[in-house]
């Protein structure tokens, strides 16, 4: 996804971006695949990185949470004749479909893709009249559900963390206000009450529902949860030597990458209180720069590069650690289970 200078993302709901590869070049050279390698594409969307995975001689495993993305990519599995696996699966499960020998690389571009934006019936558009739906697998909790259910306190909760948006209570109140008279149920319904409510000042350059659809998505697709789980998957099944290379869009998704890379850089356990336990060998070795952003000329030629952060690890031969989410210090925030009842 794209994002404005501030780190909110511009295309969760504006208008149509041509799906580009997002650093390529740069996540190419860290990948480094080759003939006889095997690399998970944990993020196919469009197949951007994993047909240039394929042209420089590596095989591919690529999964996809949207099962419109794997339709579209059934021409390109046929292209590569065997060398090309395509699956429906949230990357959160990738370890589900490495071979038990590992993998040599395993690639997330995070956030969502321009086709979906361009589709008004998925409801990730403010700009686009269509169903406030938002759900990348097309199943489960909708955005509706949240906004017409979640209680005010949880939505403020949504919006503040997830959105970053200042003015949360002002406008979860106003949900509620208008979802007693009548249920929120398309993009512009919601669009237009939030334009009312926070009007886009001058300077502003972003619209001012941005945030609270970024905010929406991320809740209804758990993205930073799955994140979290793929980077511990990843970490269970690359090869002494593998690499992993994730492309963020927005902080709170590079905060969660730059925390993991840093906790599995291995440090000493105990405090300058209690004499050090012992010492935790390194599961990650970082690749080149800790963070590599797009140059001047990608971010001119292509929008969805803005904001984009790449950074990149190698597995090392030490143990892979326990998977716990609560490294990331991620919020509770409202069940999606009680809200869908």
């Amino acid at each position: 996804m794209a994002a404005n200078p501030g780190g909110g993302s511009t295309d969760a709901g504006g208008g149509p971006v041509r799906h580009i590869p997002v650093l390529l070049a740069e996540v190419l050279s860290a990948l480094q695949p080759a003939s006889g390698k095997i690399i998970l594409d944990g993020t196919f969307g469009a197949g951007g990185y994993t047909s240039a995975i394929l042209d420089a001689g590596a095989d591919v495993i690529a999964l996809d949470r949207d099962p419109t993305a794997i339709a579209a990519g059934q021409d390109m599995v046929a292209a590569y004749g065997g060398r090309l696996k395509l699956t429906h699966s949230q990357f959160s499960s990738l370890a589900d479909h490495a071979p038990e020998s590992g993998l040599d690389g395993v690639v997330l571009d995070i956030g969502v893709s321009s086709m979906q934006i361009d589709e008004a019936a998925r409801g990730f558009s403010f700009q686009k009249s269509g169903p406030l739906d938002m759900r990348m697998s097309a199943s489960g909790v909708s955005a509706a559900d949240v906004v017409n259910r979640a209680k005010v306190a949880e939505l403020i909760r949504i919006f503040h963390f997830l959105g970053e948006e200042d003015q949360a209570p002002r406008i979860a109140h106003a949900i509620e206000k208008r979802r007693a008279e009548k249920p929120f149920e398309t993009t512009r319904d919601l669009a237009g009450l939030i334009e009312v409510v926070t009007p886009r000042k001058m300077k502003d350059k972003i619209h001012p529902a941005t945030r609270v659809f970024q905010a929406l998505r991320i809740f209804v697709n758990d993205e930073l949860g799955e994140l979290g789980q793929a980077l511990f998957a990843a970490e269970r099944v690359l090869k002494p030597g593998g690499r992993l290379v994730v492309v963020t869009f927005h902080s709170l998704e590079d905060r969660i990458v730059k925390k993991f890379f840093s906790d599995r850089a291995g440090k000493a356990s105990g405090s300058r209180h209690l004499p050090i336990a012992h010492e935790r060998a390194a599961t990650f070795e970082p690749i080149g720069k800790s963070m590599i952003a797009a140059g001047k000329a990608e971010a001119e030629a292509n929008p969805r590069a803005r904001s984009a952060k790449l950074r990149a690890g190698t597995r090392t031969n030490a143990p892979a650690e326990a998977g716990d989410i609560s490294i990331f210090g991620l919020p509770s925030l409202a069940s999606l289970e009680k809200l869908g009842g």
